[in-house]
């Protein structure tokens, strides 16, 4: 009996965690081993329920508003931003904070700050109620509207100067296909000075791609309220690819798998690498698996913790 192939499974390159989700977690990593519990956090550090549940065992708590955290107390804002109203209340409390931000989200915030001060109408491409959106909007609430849509720009009845900042998490496609919408219709709109789609959710992006065109099938490890994750698997859908979400590998329906002889594999920006390890193991406890992998680029970004927690563990 001859027996099959191995089913190849094709790992994407760059994947799992990047800089600003490297520096979140580890802020709070160092809170709590120099101050022990609890250490609160406002919403998830990151959006992923293994990193969330790991540092609740660690001491940390997880909150939704500041009003639950006692006076007086350390709390970290998360890596998505807040608005500036965030940060009066935390004030108002007299909150120690450690401000676990992305210095790629902040800089959406200052460029907010900086076209709202020359009395544009901002229009900010992202979508509704995500936490980073609601931290930018928060900085200019008057001068600036939300677009989700090529439909929602042709909606918009704006005069006087415009211009667009993004959320960092979107589809590159589908982002550049709202701007070019924004430039037809109001032909002196004017954008960041770089793009704010931010370069890990750009290259994991182009890494999935490629997989995708590879595979049978795709596997993307994150949380359902990750969008930079839910992006990959939307884009590698559009390439004709049967792609699923997974938080971990309990979650793989073996019926996916049938008649499926390459799975492409990659994690999003907030997934822990050693879940993508987990997903390679489950793969191969259902059968005989090659694993290769397909770089795209390489990532050696990183990015300074703050004073208050840089020195030695």
């Amino acid at each position: 009996m001859t027996e099959n192939p191995p089913r190849s499974v094709l790992l994407a390159s760059p994947r799992s965690f990047c800089a600003g989700v490297e520096r979140a977690i580890e802020i709070v990593e160092r809170l709590l081993d120099q101050r022990g519990g609890p250490v609160y956090v406002r919403k998830q550090i990151v959006h992923n329920v293994h990193v969330v549940k790991s540092l609740e065992a660690r001491g940390a708590v997880f909150v939704e508003e500041l009003s639950e955290v006692p006076f007086g107390a350390t709390a970290v804002f998360s890596a998505h931003g807040v608005a500036p109203a965030v940060r009066a209340e935390a004030r108002l409390r007299d909150l120690d904070v450690l401000d676990a931000t992305c210095p790629l989200v902040t800089k959406v915030h200052a460029e907010a700050r900086r076209f709202a001060e020359r009395g544009d109408t901002i229009v900010l491409i992202g979508h509704a109620g995500h936490e980073e959106v609601e931290g930018t909007l928060g900085e200019a609430p008057d001068q600036m509207v939300l677009v989700e849509t090529v439909e929602d720009v042709l909606a918009l009845d704006i005069t006087g100067p415009v211009s667009y900042l993004t959320q960092t998490t979107l589809a590159v496609d589908e982002t550049a296909e709202v701007i070019e919408a924004l430039e037809r219709k109001f032909p002196q709109v004017r954008g960041p000075g770089s793009d704010d789609i931010c370069y890990a959710t750009t290259n994991r992006q182009v890494a999935i791609r490629e997989v995708a065109a590879r595979s049978d099938l795709v596997l993307v490890v994150g949380s359902r309220n990750s969008s930079n994750s839910v992006r990959m698997v939307e884009l590698a859908a559009r390439t004709g690819t049967p792609a699923y979400l997974i938080d971990d590998a309990s979650e793989i329906d073996p019926s996916w798998l049938v008649g499926v002889t390459s799975v492409g594999l990659s994690a999003g920006a907030s997934a822990p690498p050693e879940l993508v390890d987990e997903v390679v193991a489950a793969l191969e406890a259902l059968g005989s698996v090659s694993v290769s992998t397909h770089t795209t680029a390489t990532e050696t970004i990183s990015f300074t913790l703050p004073p208050a927690v840089r020195r030695a563990r």
